[in-house]
């Protein structure tokens, strides 16, 4: 059986970080998406965990509103409250976090970088092809 889902959606509040006793980062975040059928657009919200580097790479480079795409397992979690009631909730479990959507400007002050230099028909003839 295969449990894979890839999600891209966009933070829907800052990420919260942790770190457990044996020294391992935790991040905990919801995301959120859409999909429109017709003329109604129904919202979807998923919360999801990181663990370890790719934990530390959430919470390091993304914050409320950013797009993301995620890549992990579904996971439900099932508990009883203190009143004794049966709970459950299904989370994305991250492997694997891309960066998605428009670059960031780079903060005021920031060394432009070099600019490309034109290539020139040079030593093509050493060329295989």
């Amino acid at each position: 059986m295969v449990n894979k889902a890839i999600i891209h959606g966009r933070l829907v509040a800052d990420p919260e970080s942790r770190t457990i006793s044996s020294g391992t980062s935790v991040c905990n975040f919801r995301v959120a998406w859409s999909r429109k059928y017709k003329e109604q657009e129904v919202k979807l919200f998923l919360p999801c965990t990181a663990w370890g580097s790719t934990a530390e790479m959430v919470q390091n480079h993304f914050s409320k509103g950013k797009e993301i795409v995620l890549e992990g397992e579904l996971r439900t979690n099932a508990w009883q409250d203190q009143n004794g009631n049966s709970r459950s909730n299904t989370e994305l479990s991250v492997d694997r976090v891309h960066f998605v959507g428009p670059k960031e400007a780079a903060p005021e002050g920031s060394p432009e970088p070099p600019p490309l230099e034109p290539m020139t028909g040079e030593g093509d003839e050493d060329l295989p092809f």
